[in-house]
C-alpha cells in the first residue's frame, strides 16, 4: 500500500488515472478528470455496486434522478436554511478556511471542531494566539455560516423566482420518488431505492487530491421499512457495506466504524466506514438511520401523501429510511491507494523491483492484454483481440522488449497478459501470464473465453 499521497497522484496523471481539471489553464482547484483508465476503473466500481447493492438483492431498483429539482424540495430536506459550513477568513491574505476541520487539523484531532460553536472556535483561536497557515498573521474574521449548495438560475431573467440548486446530495431523488417506485413495481416493504449520480457542494476542501471535491459521485442506497424494524436494518447494513469493501480487496485492518458523536436532527442512528488512505482516515460509506422525517417533511412541504398502505393488516404509516452512500471517487481513491505496490522481485539477482496494482480483476481496467511475441505473429493476435475484446476490456501492445511490456500491465493492474508465440501456429496454444505470481500456464485458443470467465466474476 503506498504511503506518500503526492506518489499516488503522479502515478494516476502519469498511467492516466486522473489528470487535474482544466489542466492546460493551470487546472481549476479541486476538480478532477479521470483518464481513459479511470474513468474504466470508475465504471467498474459503479458496476459491482449495482450488483451486490441492487442486482443481488430482493425488491432493489435503481433510478436515475434529474441533477435539477424543484427548489421547494430543499426547503423540505432542511439544505436551503441549515445547509452551511462555519468559516472564517483571514484578513491579511484573504485565504478562507473551514473552521471545524482547521481546529481538527490544528489539534491533530485531540478537539473535534465539528462539536465546537462558532463562538467557541473564535475564542480558541484568541486564547492561543493561532495564525495563518499561508501568511502567518493572526488576524481573522469571525465565523460566519456559509451555504454549500451552488445556485443557478432557470429561465432568462436572474431573480429570486427562477433560482434553482445543484443537487448537494443523490437521496432526495429516491425520497420524492418514493410513490412513484412503490406503485410501479408493486413492491411490498422492506423495499429500496438506489442510484448512482453527481452532487455538488460549495465547500472548501483540504487538498487531499480526489477525497473530497465541489463535484463528485455518490453512490446511494435507501431502504424504506417498517418502524420497529429499522435498527435491525441498520446493524445490517453497516456489516453489509463493509464486506462489499473487503470483498472489493481494502484489508479489513484499513477500514474502521465511527459513530457519530453528535447526530444529525433526522437521525435515530448513524455510522461511518473509514479507511486509512495516507494522509489518514477518512470516510468511504455512511450509514444512517433517518427515521420518517424525510418523508414526513416531503408530505408536509409538497401536500402530497407519503404513506405506505399495508394491504395485509390495513394500516398507513410514513416509512422509515436507512440510508447506505458510498463516495465513488473516495471508493476510487482507496482502491488506488491498497493496490499500489513497489515489489521486489523475487530471485533477481540484481534485486529488481516492479510497480504493480494488486487490484481486484474486476475492477481492473483491462482485463487482458494481448502480446505479440514478434511482429510478424500480429496477424494471429489481431485475431485473437477482435474476439476477445466482445467479452471483456483488452489491451494490445506490441512495443518494445516483452519483458517491458509485461511491466507497463502490470503498472496498471492488467491481471492477465496472452503471449502470441511462434509455437501458437503448431499448437493452436497460447501462454497466459498472471500478473500477481508471474506464473504462466498455456492455454489453448478455444479455451480463452471459458477460462476467463472464471477469474472476473465479483
Amino acid at each position: 500500500m503506498i504511503e506518500d499521497m503526492q506518489e499516488i497522484v503522479n502515478y494516476c496523471k502519469s498511467r492516466g488515472f486522473i489528470y487535474q481539471g482544466s489542466d492546460i489553464y493551470g487546472g481549476l482547484a479541486n476538480t478532477w478528470d479521470y483518464g481513459p483508465l479511470g474513468a474504466r476503473l470508475k465504471n467498474n466500481i459503479k458496476d459491482t455496486w449495482r450488483k451486490r447493492f441492487i442486482q443481488e438483492r430482493k425488491n432493489s431498483y435503481e433510478i436515475d434522478a434529474a441533477i435539477l429539482m424543484h427548489p421547494r424540495v430543499w426547503e423540505a430536506s432542511g439544505h436551503v436554511g441549515s445547509f452551511s459550513d462555519p468559516k472564517f477568513d483571514c484578513k491579511n491574505c484573504k485565504t478562507r478556511f473551514r473552521a471545524d476541520n482547521f481546529i481538527t487539523d490544528l489539534t491533530n484531532g485531540e478537539i473535534n471542531g465539528d462539536t465546537l460553536s462558532n463562538e467557541e472556535i473564535e475564542q480558541y483561536l484568541k486564547e492561543h494566539n493561532v495564525k495563518c497557515p499561508v501568511c502567518g498573521k493572526s488576524d481573522f474574521t469571525d465565523v460566519r455560516k456559509f451555504n454549500l449548495m451552488f445556485e443557478t438560475y432557470r429561465g432568462s431573467v436572474d431573480d429570486e423566482k427562477s433560482v434553482v440548486y445543484l443537487r448537494p446530495e443523490n437521496a432526495q431523488g429516491e425520497y420524492v420518488n418514493f410513490l412513484n417506485v412503490q406503485r410501479t413495481t408493486r413492491s411490498k416493504l422492506p423495499f429500496s431505492i438506489g442510484q448512482v449520480g453527481k452532487a455538488f457542494r460549495n465547500e472548501i476542501t483540504p487538498g487531499n487530491f480526489t477525497f473530497r471535491t465541489i463535484e463528485f459521485e455518490q453512490m446511494e442506497f435507501q431502504i424504506f421499512c417498517k418502524e420497529g424494524t429499522d435498527s435491525a436494518i441498520y446493524a445490517e447494513f453497516k456489516e453489509y457495506a463493509k464486506q462489499y469493501f473487503i470483498d472489493l480487496g481494502l484489508k479489513e485492518e484499513n477500514l474502521r466504524f465511527h459513530n457519530h458523536d453528535k447526530l444529525a436532527h433526522y437521525a435515530k442512528e448513524a455510522c461511518d466506514i473509514e479507511f486509512k488512505f495516507p494522509f489518514g482516515w477518512g470516510e468511504l460509506n455512511g450509514t444512517h438511520n433517518r427515521t420518517n422525517f424525510d418523508l414526513k417533511r416531503h408530505q408536509e412541504y409538497s401536500g402530497k401523501a407519503m404513506e405506505y398502505f399495508n394491504n395485509e393488516t390495513n394500516e398507513r404509516f410514513i416509512p422509515y429510511i436507512i440510508e447506505s452512500t458510498v463516495g465513488a471517487d473516495r471508493l476510487v481513491l482507496a482502491v488506488l491507494c491498497q493496490a499500489y505496490e513497489e515489489e521486489k522481485i523475487a530471485n533477481s539477482e540484481e534485486g529488481d523491483t516492479r510497480i504493480v496494482l494488486h487490484i481486484h480483476p474486476a475492477l481492473a481496467p483491462y482485463k487482458i492484454a494481448i502480446l505479440p511475441l514478434s511482429k510478424k505473429l500480429n496477424e494471429k493476435a489481431e485475431e485473437i483481440y477482435k474476439n476477445l475484446s466482445k467479452i471483456f476490456a483488452c489491451d494490445y501492445d506490441e512495443a518494445g522488449s516483452i519483458g517491458k511490456r509485461y511491466r507497463r500491465q502490470d503498472e496498471i493492474g492488467t491481471p492477465y497478459c496472452i503471449t502470441v508465440d511462434f509455437e501458437t501456429e503448431n499448437d493452436n496454444s497460447v501462454t497466459i501470464r498472471d500478473r500477481d505470481t508471474m506464473e504462466q500456464v498455456r492455454v489453448t485458443i478455444d479455451e480463452l473465453e471459458n477460462w476467463f470467465n472464471k477469474k472476473f466474476s465479483f
